[in-house]
């Protein structure tokens, strides 16, 4: 029994597993709700944990898990796991979000890929192979774009409403459309100038909040995976426990 847990700087998300299948994936408003939102009887054998929110994040998951003896990761980006070597000269200064993500599609695809995590920032990774993570770029989220020219601005108003599929193929002619469409062209911009570094036609992965807002302005190549870190927690998890039985370092 796995317990996995994607800390994000907006939500956070969980996942059971039994090994076999998938008992829960879901996101939750606030950490005190974890227990509450358990299967029932659940008792996790390994916990994995992805946090990128910080230590008092940290400190409330310590909490929240205070009743379960299973073991603990607080998970980092090493030189290599899962089949997946990280480029980084420093690979603890990854995230782990990005490192899950990037072992989720790694063990998905084992092809060269775009990884794109769009959600308070916007992760836009390139997965190589023969197993490569060889790095990205960050960027403000969709939504911080948007709050920081209302902010920032003393004219611009914050953007409201959604753009069609098409509104990307002419000028907007209102303020907020086009504040909309510059901060959208910027996400795409971002991802098609990284995926032109791999090869015609490797697949984008996206996950996260803004996943679907993104996915239908980048053609038949993007695909949703709104559990890919999850996908690469699950992965690491049952190496993790492999190796606890065996005595081998991962």
């Amino acid at each position: 029994m796995f317990l996995l847990i994607d800390a994000g700087n907006s939500r956070v998300k969980i996942a059971c597993h039994d090994g076999s299948h998938w008992l829960l994936r879901s996101a939750l408003d606030d950490v005190t709700q974890l227990l509450a939102s358990l299967p029932a009887g659940f008792r996790p054998q390994r916990i994995l944990i992805a946090n990128v929110a910080g230590p008092a994040m940290a400190e409330r998951l310590q909490q929240a898990l205070a009743g379960f003896s299973a073991p603990v990761e607080w998970l980092q980006a090493s030189a290599t796991r899962c089949g997946l070597r990280c480029d980084y000269a420093q690979p603890a200064q990854l995230g782990p979000d990005r490192w899950a993500a990037a072992i989720g599609a790694w063990q998905q695809l084992r092809a060269d890929c775009l990884v794109v995590c769009a959600g308070t920032a916007t992760t836009v990774d390139i997965v190589r192979q023969p197993g490569i993570f060889a790095g990205g770029c960050i960027l403000p989220g969709l939504d911080l774009m948007l709050e920081a020219l209302s902010s920032k601005t003393a004219a611009l108003p914050r953007a409201q409403g959604c753009l069609p599929v098409e509104a990307l193929l002419t000028p907007p002619t209102e303020t907020h459309a086009a504040i909309r469409t510059g901060c959208l062209h910027a996400q795409l911009g971002a991802i098609e100038r990284m995926v032109a570094l791999l090869p015609a036609n490797a697949p984008i992965l996206l996950a996260g909040g803004h996943a679907e807002a993104l996915a239908p302005h980048l053609g038949a190549r993007a695909r949703l995976q709104p559990w890919l870190i999850m996908d690469g927690l699950l992965a690491i998890a049952t190496e993790s426990g492999k190796n606890a039985t065996t005595g081998e370092s991962s």
